[in-house]
């Protein structure tokens, strides 16, 4: 939408302009939230539309039920990689090894970086089964 009337051309299309009424109310309306909600959109994310919709995106995502992980979204890998601070691809393999829970996928994730933690990279073998013997004793 053009804040110009007389400039209509591709590169404008893609921004919007709060100081115009028509455009609150069409990207209100193609985004499906309310005009004060946009407003705030676009504080946040700035005037880009892509930006804005991807904002929106991730804020209705964390409104939505966070028990489950959909990799075939976007938005929800990205969300997802953040919260638990892995690569998408860590994330994809994590999930296809557990399934779809939160829970399962957060358990997998921090289980496997404590027992790659737990053992020394110059430990030998037997080292490791003395020091599990010790534990359990």
């Amino acid at each position: 939408m053009a804040d110009n009337k007389k400039k209509r051309g591709g590169a404008d299309r893609g921004l919007i302009a709060l100081s115009e009424p028509y455009e609150v109310a069409y990207w209100s309306k193609k985004f499906k939230i309310t005009p004060a909600k946009l407003k705030t959109a676009v504080k946040k994310a700035g005037r880009s539309a892509k930006n804005v919709e991807a904002y929106i995106k991730l804020q209705k995502h964390k409104a939505s039920d966070r028990a489950r992980i959909a990799v075939s979204q976007p938005y929800e890998v990205s969300y997802w990689s953040k919260k638990f601070k892995v690569t998408p691809a860590r994330l994809k393999a994590a999930v296809a090894a557990v399934g779809h829970s939160s829970k399962a996928v957060g358990a997998y994730l921090t289980g496997s970086k404590k027992s790659a933690k737990k053992t020394p990279k110059n430990a030998s073998k037997k080292t490791v089964k003395k020091r599990a013997k010790k534990k359990a004793a």
